[in-house]
């Protein structure tokens, strides 16, 4: 019989999420999965799971467990404290959780999200072949709320200790490469050169959802009004307030308003761990 994990606090928002479910788009279901995917690789690693073995990511706050047997943890991602039964423990490392015992993930000190990965994985039931939660559409399992249980999988392997790894700090600037279109052609040439030069600031409004900015406006060239047409992961949509917004793993399959360009995949981890009020500058690739 494997572990069991009971949700003691549930913080901000904690949801399940591994790589997601991508393939889905023309069906209206978004990619959803961990919004720093190579923090929870790392996580997984250092436990001998798979890379994309579900995890729990926690937003600003952390979350507290109870494991009903012995397990194996890795809290990563977003720096936090991190204490067990209130003794401080390891964090970006493993760290033995006894049976009974409280892994309490705290509030972030830099970053945003933090990753509880537990050796075996968390095993809840598997929607369209993924574990997330997508906050979107409803699939995958509901946000962790205070009492909830998820279940753990069965580890691969034993997991020596101690064992660390280097990891990435949050940008103290976020910097995005993007490539114009589909839509470059609806926006002055003057808010083009606004986008290439002006320094932005991360939203408070920003979720799973996209990143939000605050900042100069970009002007339309053209007044009309698109028809719906598919998004993409990294999509800059802007809407009608002229504030680019960057498409995130939970976002509409669809949209309306125009695209002026789009960011690589890989350049978003470092969104994921943007605070609110971090300067953002887009760099035409």
């Amino acid at each position: 019989m494997t572990a069991r994990l009971t949700t003691v606090r549930s913080g901000a928002l904690t949801t399940v999420q591994d790589s997601g479910r991508p393939g889905h788009a023309h069906l209206g279901v978004p990619r959803s999965g961990a919004l720093d995917a190579p923090a929870m690789r790392l996580a997984n690693r250092l436990l001998g799971n798979a890379p994309d073995a579900a995890v729990l990511e926690t937003t600003l706050t952390g979350c507290a467990l109870r494991p009903d047997r012995d397990v194996t943890a890795v809290v990563g991602g977003a720096h936090c404290p991190v204490t067990l039964d209130g003794r401080p423990v390891a964090w970006g490392a493993p760290v033995r959780v006894p049976t009974g015992s409280v892994l309490d993930v705290g509030a972030v000190t830099a970053g945003v999200r933090s990753y509880v990965a537990v050796a075996g994985g968390i095993a809840t039931e598997p929607v369209l072949g993924s574990r997330s939660t997508d906050l979107l559409s409803g699939l995958g399992p509901e946000p962790l709320r205070h009492g909830d249980v998820v279940a753990v999988g069965t580890p691969a392997r034993p997991v020596p200790l101690p064992v660390t790894a280097p990891w990435p700090g949050p940008p103290a600037e976020l910097v995005l490469p993007v490539r114009l279109g589909p839509r470059a052609d609806w926006f002055a040439p003057a808010a083009l050169r606004t986008l290439a030069s002006a320094t932005y600031r991360v939203s408070p409004h920003s979720n799973r959802i996209g990143l939000r900015t605050e900042g100069p406006p970009l002007e339309r060239a053209s007044t009309g009004e698109l028809p719906s047409e598919g998004m993409v992961l990294g999509a800059v949509q802007v809407p009608p307030d002229g504030r680019p917004v960057i498409f995130l793993h939970d976002h509409p399959t669809t949209g309306g308003y125009p695209v002026v360009a789009v960011v690589p995949e890989q350049a978003l981890a470092a969104a994921a761990q943007a605070a609110v009020g971090t300067p953002v500058r887009f760099t035409f690739g």
